[in-house]
């Protein structure tokens, strides 16, 4: 699929200027007149981009569009933070039955149940780390004192990945994730966090703990059902997707509430509005900018548009939750919203994201605990003066000064 001379518009992924919460601002003016159209790609080919709520479920929700990356056709160019097409594919950009497979073999990790019984060990974190931020003098990095460790740790101990280490992965997710990187840089980056895992991997398969890589390695590995290889898979999947996108809602989530005194008044008020408040931030900051990606394996329509067999389509998130049709007010962040939990800020269909369950209870404790223990907390710096990631996939603040 290559462009002709009247190439279309890249994929937007810049906040409006003075309004780092708000999605590309383009994507409002396509939603109303053009919900379906084409994007290049940077590898001079092009894809269809979707802006609609309705669109965007319809296309997630049919399997006769592919996650599967060795597709020819599939939108990979502009991609970070995986594998080339067929090197090491995590089961996310697989289809059934392969995906489904996998996937079983790990959702019992994630379930509700199972993720509620580690809030207790979620909450003293989060409780460690703010006793440390009480005693710190002067102004303190929100993102380097909080969002970033809680996610981490929790990862951590849920992966059995030392997190001593964790500066390590932190370093090589954040390269694999840039949006502006060279590639051989990036390939350097997947290789050295391939061969840490892989290492870690090992020393498991000699001596399993009680984690999930360890369970996997005992319970599918030695059975013949998944191989060496597929176990390092799921640990770089579980690791970059467990701590880079919590971390950076939780950055997002306390300067949101940090601006909107009388939101965060209600909740300090009512704490049982936290659970919806979650909902209402994660439709509100959609903090995946540059997908999820698919590939049609039929000539498909979608709103009148005829997507034909091997035509990539990139669906854009932060634009279905702001969907005014949908989220009347969209643009107003109203932690009471009755609907906010039909966001897709995690996706939609059978590759709905695995962690939502461990995200949500992660951000309702640190949102929770940040209302109660630190009632004055407040940037340190304007706002303006504040790093938002938009060099990255993953949308959030490299830094968060705060004070109270």
């Amino acid at each position: 699929m290559t462009l002709s001379a009247a190439a279309p518009a890249p994929l937007p992924v810049q906040p409006p200027s003075g309004c780092p919460f708000d999605p590309p601002p383009e994507f409002s003016a396509l939603r109303t007149e053009e919900p379906i159209t084409k994007i290049s790609l940077a590898d001079g080919s092009w894809a269809w981009l979707a802006t609609r709520y309705a669109d965007i479920r319809a296309i997630l929700g049919d399997l006769r569009f592919s996650s599967d990356t060795t597709l020819a056709g599939y939108p990979l160019s502009g991609m970070t933070g995986g594998a080339t097409a067929g090197e090491h594919r995590g089961f996310i950009r697989m289809d059934p039955p392969e995906h489904s497979r996998l996937r079983r073999m790990v959702t019992r990790e994630f379930m509700v149940k199972r993720v509620e019984a580690l809030r207790p060990e979620i909450q003293r974190i989060t409780d460690e780390l703010c006793d440390a931020m009480e005693r710190e003098q002067g102004p303190v990095d929100l993102v380097e004192a909080l969002a970033l460790p809680v996610p981490s740790l929790v990862i951590s101990l849920l992966l059995g990945v030392p997190y001593d280490d964790h500066g390590l992965f932190q370093r090589l997710t954040g390269t694999l994730l840039s949006r502006t990187v060279a590639d051989d840089e990036r390939a350097l980056a997947r290789t050295e966090l391939r061969g840490y895992l892989d290492r870690l991997v090992t020393a498991k398969e000699a001596a399993p703990g009680d984690d999930i890589l360890s369970r996997l390695i005992v319970e599918q590995q030695r059975t013949g059902e998944i191989t060496h290889d597929d176990v390092t898979s799921f640990a770089a999947l579980l690791l970059i997707a467990g701590h880079e996108t919590t971390a950076n809602m939780i950055g997002l989530s306390a300067l949101t509430l940090m601006r909107d005194e009388e939101s965060a008044g209600r909740l300090r008020e009512d704490p049982a509005l936290i659970r919806g408040a979650v909902e209402e931030l994660l439709r509100f900051h959609s903090i995946i900018r540059n997908g999820p990606r698919r590939v049609a394996t039929a000539d498909i329509e979608i709103d009148g548009h005829l997507i034909r067999t091997g035509e990539g389509v990139v669906v854009a998130v932060p634009s279905a939750n702001r969907d005014e049709d949908v989220f009347p007010d969209a643009g107003r962040l109203d932690v009471c919203r009755p609907n906010a939990q039909h966001h897709v800020a995690f996706g939609y269909g059978i590759h709905q994201c695995l962690g939502q369950a461990l995200a949500r209870v992660e951000l309702q404790v640190v949102i929770g605990t940040l209302l109660r223990r630190f009632p004055a907390l407040r940037p340190a710096v304007p706002v303006d003066e504040i790093p938002f990631r938009t060099d990255m996939s993953i949308y959030g603040c490299h830094a968060l000064p705060v004070t109270w």
